[in-house]
Parts: C-alpha cells; sequence; structure tokens
C-alpha cells in the first residue's frame, strides 16, 4: 500500500502547449508494474480548456467542482457538473475544460499502452470553445 498524503505533491501549471488559460494539475498518480493507470485532479479556470486529444485506452472523467464543458469531434458541446462522469472511447478526439464564466475541476483517469495515455493534438479555437464549429 502507498499513501500519497495530500501536500506532498506540488501544484504544477497546465503546460501551455496542451492547454489553453489557466489550469493547475494536482496530486498527479501512476500505478506500479503491472498497472497501467495514470491521473490527476485538474483545475481550469474560466475559459481554460484542453487541446484537442485522444487517449489509446480511453479516458474517465469525474467532476468534482464548478461547470465545465466537453466535446468530442463531430458533436456539439456538453456541459457537465459536479458528479457527472464522462468515458472518452479509445482514440475518440475530444477536449474538456471550464465553462466561460466558472471554473471546474475533474478528476481525469487514463491507462498507458506502451507508455503512452495522451496524443496531443492542435488547440481549440475560440470559435470552436464557444460552439460556432462542430470540427
Amino acid at each position: 500500500m502507498e499513501i500519497k498524503r495530500n501536500g506532498s505533491q506540488p501544484s504544477a501549471k497546465g503546460p501551455a502547449d496542451w492547454f489553453t488559460g489557466t489550469v493547475r494539475i494536482d496530486s498527479p498518480f501512476k500505478g506500479t508494474e503491472p498497472a497501467q493507470i495514470a491521473g490527476a485532479i485538474v483545475t481550469f479556470e474560466p475559459g481554460a480548456r484542453t487541446a484537442w486529444h485522444t487517449h489509446p485506452l480511453g479516458q474517465t472523467l469525474i467532476v468534482t467542482a464548478g461547470s465545465g464543458r466537453v466535446q468530442r469531434e463531430g458533436s456539439p458541446i456538453e456541459e457537465i457538473h459536479p458528479g457527472d462522469i464522462v468515458w472518452f472511447l479509445p482514440g475518440e478526439k475530444h477536449w474538456h475544460g471550464a465553462a466561460p464564466t466558472t471554473a471546474m475541476t475533474h478528476i481525469a483517469i487514463q491507462e498507458q499502452l506502451d507508455g503512452k495515455v495522451v496524443e496531443w493534438m492542435e488547440k481549440v479555437t475560440d470559435e470552436e470553445y464557444l460552439g460556432g464549429s462542430q470540427k
């Protein structure tokens, strides 16, 4: 058993290559072999979001606070709220983030395949984020 105590890991800023706006990543975790699980608690300030991306084995988001948005390629934007659980299929191109005026926090859980958990793509434009394009 391993316990990572609250506050034992520093918060990290979401890299600008992968996020638009202010994003904080806390308590990242990764299973030890043979486990393939990885995840973190991610907080998006209002208007902040990920770039388009995929996960080789899918991704689960558990919304814990605030109000957010998610979108998979070719579908409309969906609003998400505390208690909502979002599942993205393996290889499904998507993005997620906060609502325009409200921050959002979620727990992100994904598995790695051949050491990789995510493939980052182009940034979500303001038009896409505001619902003007379904990509």
